[in-house]
């Protein structure tokens, strides 16, 4: 009687797979006949029989960006102790005490200093209303792109193919979420007005998210992540804003990431060279220019040219257009000098005795360490 019963379940189990084989043809028969004829067919560029996402392992993008992003991860109760995260484990706590244990007094008391309450008293002290307002206004604006900057990096989960590569953006999907959270509270400490994005930064990041596939790449990471970079590298040695660092260092993995896929998947030479794909990324690229100009008197507040510091955005956003592939309109070095010869132009219109300046050559980054890892990514492109 048992063995019988172990024939019948035996069939029926095989008669499930067979039904289960022919349905699971027919269902995968129907979404390639409808992706043929421009019907949406599976949605998942997902490849099961191979176990990866479409293109393959990629490990060398993984180890790139998802490896290395994992060991250089960073938890804002560690770097911002005046925050109200806290997002550490019992074992890096524990890291911490004992990182603690081996500092001065002097040491120990600027960090229990750095209260949320007392973090204001900080900014208070170091900074005239005027300068706080000035610092707001700037990182806001990179505030506000992080908020994009966390939409459009999970948008681009599945335009990229491979398992590596989704595992490097899924990588900056999690930073650009730390990044909005942490820098929003940082901005709010300042108990100043947060503006509203202005109307040029408003056009270039719902741009970038409306961007088509992987012309978002060209929008965030070339483009705002360059904004943020300089932003972050100008900022970070300032007191109370150290945990910027943090930011730019995520910041310069992100800007690489492009490049690193085109490595591994070249974009076709009909899509750098398309008249159409220059005019849209011409078209996200536009509201850079009157951006640069509306900050003038928010860095001159801090004491930075704003043309010094939109000429290095340009320089490094040129270069990585270049090295991942985006053609522009105009060859980098035309129009690198026609946008030096905007910026001086302005300035003999507006400056008295003004005398013509490389604006592209110059640099605002200020931290040796943020220096340092300008120089890695940008090599020769790098102001001395």
């Amino acid at each position: 009687m048992h063995f019988a019963k172990l024939r019948v379940n035996e069939r029926i189990a095989k008669l499930n797979r067979d039904v289960e084989r022919v349905a699971n043809s027919a269902v995968r028969a129907y979404d390639k006949a409808k992706a043929k004829i421009g019907l949406q067919g599976r949605a998942a560029a997902y490849d099961d029989g191979t176990y990866e996402f479409e293109g393959g392992a990629q490990d060398t993008l993984r180890k790139k960006h998802y490896d290395k992003s994992l060991r250089l991860l960073w938890k804002a109760e560690a770097v911002a102790p005046w925050s109200t995260f806290h997002d550490a484990s019992t074992e890096e706590k524990a890291l911490f005490d004992a990182a603690e244990r081996t500092m001065t007094d002097a040491e120990k008391s600027a960090r229990k200093r750095i209260s949320s309450e007392e973090f204001r008293h900080l900014l208070d002290r170091e900074y005239s209303l005027a300068e706080k307002k000035a610092i707001v206004s700037i990182l806001s604006a990179i505030g506000h792109g992080e908020a994009y900057a966390w939409l459009v990096s999970a948008s681009m989960l599945n335009e990229v193919k491979s398992t590596g590569a989704r595992a490097a953006v899924t990588m900056q999907v999690m930073e650009e979420a730390k990044h909005f959270v942490v820098l929003r509270e940082l901005i709010q400490a300042f108990d100043v007005d947060v503006p509203r994005l202005t109307a040029w930064e408003y056009m270039l990041l719902e741009r970038t998210l409306k961007a088509r596939g992987l012309d978002r790449f060209f929008g965030m990471n070339v483009l705002v992540e360059t904004i943020a970079l300089n932003i972050f590298g100008l900022l970070s040695d300032k007191p109370g804003l150290e945990v910027l660092r943090n930011f730019h260092l995520d910041e310069s993995r992100h800007t690489a990431l492009p490049d690193n896929y085109f490595k591994e998947f070249p974009m076709s030479a009909k899509d750098k060279r398309s008249m159409r794909r220059k005019i849209t990324r011409l078209n996200m690229a536009l509201p850079v220019i009157p951006l640069v100009f509306l900050l003038e008197s928010d860095l001159a507040e801090i004491g930075v040219d704003i043309f010094d510091f939109g000429g290095a955005v340009l320089r490094k956003a040129v270069t990585l257009s270049d090295r991942a592939g985006f053609h522009l309109l105009l060859p980098s070095p035309v129009l690198l000098q026609a946008f030096n010869a905007i910026f001086n132009a302005y300035c003999y219109g507006t400056r008295d005795e003004h005398e013509w300046r490389d604006y592209l050559s110059a640099e605002t980054t200020r931290g040796a360490a943020e220096a340092a890892v300008e120089r890695e990514i940008f090599g020769d492109s790098a102001a001395a």
